[in-house]
């Protein structure tokens, strides 16, 4: 029989966090922290803005979903659910454009949960609505740990059966679509079994799946190319200050290409919102499901190194670190 198991004990919000406006958002605000919030909802989340303005309201926090570049909003309690909240949080999905509201609070009460479950069944399925528990465990005198319960949720997203997945087992996807699905299944069932640092997001029906990089704007991209038998990854640079990143980025292209270990192609698109990091591998054909392993080892080895190498210097960006050199005399 085991011996000398501990119990797990609750410890009291207020200790960890004092306020919610000055401890706890700012901390959820953390890329580590999102991520944790992200896993036990099966999403991954890029932080937007902390305290963004919607009328005379401030709405704690809003992010982008990267499966499909919508809206988040994330409203916190550190206490019981009240009325009060209902209205904001109807009013910053109004205001915001959000398709996916998540409240968290210390304690549900019955009639809110209630309330959830309605606006889900309700609303379009773009549309989803979320009740999260927070709570904090601690062993004797571990490190304390925090869990993210969901209490609440749209009734197909409980059973982690997306949109897509659903097409696809009533047969209502083209073959293409179909095999795309299967793809992307496959490379994120084999980039967990490898332990991959990079988190896969839900599969999708099409060419591409979009991986976060850790900054809203910054995505990377894995794309599946069978006209031109090729398999591609591309970083994106995107938003107001794209182009400044970009040339930020390049001022560094030397010592990336070293660290990266092969020469990447760099499109600044100046017609375009977005600039790109390329890296394609030729001569490998996605319709052929004998290479998929093989592909997937490709996928998740480059995806890291993207990861790793790019991950800390985009962080460090900062648009008015560029300057515009005028070349004309």
């Amino acid at each position: 029989m085991p011996e000398n198991l501990k119990q797990l004990t609750p410890v009291d919000l207020s200790e960890v966090w004092k306020t919610e406006p000055q401890h706890f958002t700012p901390w959820l605000a953390r890329e580590e922290n999102l991520t944790l919030l992200g896993e036990a909802l099966g999403m991954e989340l890029e932080l937007d803005a902390q305290e963004i303005n919607v009328g005379g309201f401030r709405a704690d926090l809003r992010c982008k979903n990267t499966f499909d570049d919508s809206w988040v909003i994330i409203e916190n309690q550190l206490e019981a659910t009240d009325h009060r909240h209902v209205g904001q949080l109807l009013t910053y999905a109004a205001g915001l454009d959000a398709h996916t509201v998540i409240w968290i609070a210390k304690t549900f009460r019955q009639e809110y949960r209630a309330m959830l479950d309605w606006q889900n069944r309700i609303t379009d399925e773009r549309y989803r609505f979320f009740g999260i528990e927070v709570k904090v465990w601690q062993i004797e005198d571990s490190a304390r740990a925090v869990q993210f319960d969901v209490v609440s949720s749209p009734n197909d997203w409980s059973r982690g059966v997306s949109r897509d997945t659903r097409r696809a087992a009533n047969q209502e996807l083209s073959e293409t679509e179909q095999r795309q699905m299967r793809y992307w299944t496959g490379l994120g069932e084999y980039m967990v079994e490898k332990g991959s640092s990079v988190n896969c997001p839900a599969p999708t029906t099409r060419s591409y799946l979009r991986f976060s990089i850790g900054r809203t704007n910054f995505f990377m991209r894995a794309w599946l190319v069978s006209s031109s038998k090729e398999i591609r990854i591309w970083l994106y640079v995107q938003g107001d200050n794209a182009k400044a990143h970009f040339h930020l980025l390049k001022k560094q292209q030397e010592e990336i290409h070293n660290e990266f270990g092969e020469t990447l192609e760099w499109y600044e698109l100046p017609e375009s919102e977005s600039s790109r990091i390329c890296l394609n591998k030729g001569n490998t054909d996605p319709l052929d499901e004998n290479d998929w392993p093989q592909q997937y080892e490709w996928f998740t080895a480059k995806l890291e190194r993207f990861n790793q190498v790019f991950r800390p210097s985009i962080q460090a960006l900062n648009a008015a670190d560029w300057m515009v050199v005028d070349d004309d005399p």
